[in-house]
């Protein structure tokens, strides 16, 4: 794993929940772990990872995730074995 990737993982875990990791960083981290990304309707994308589909907003006008999807990310993360 790429050294920001490592660095995006580590602050996904972080506690307290972070609220501005920006979304890219994010992508690109699930992307890297072999995540098939496809756009939806609207800001919404979804993701293919771990034999699951989820689909998560783009968050917008901001471009950082808010910790609430930080949280649900490193639950999903987490139960996949995905850990820092």
């Amino acid at each position: 794993m790429k050294r920001r990737h490592r660095k995006t993982l580590e602050s996904i875990f972080r506690h307290p929940v972070s609220g501005n990791i920006p979304w890219r960083r994010i992508e690109a981290l699930l992307v890297d772990l072999g995540a098939d990304v496809s756009e939806r309707e609207g800001s919404r994308i979804g993701v293919r990872l771990f034999g699951d589909r989820r689909v998560f907003h783009r968050p917008h006008p901001s471009p950082n995730t808010d910790a609430g999807a930080v949280a649900s990310i490193r639950n999903w993360l987490r139960r996949n074995g995905v850990e820092p």
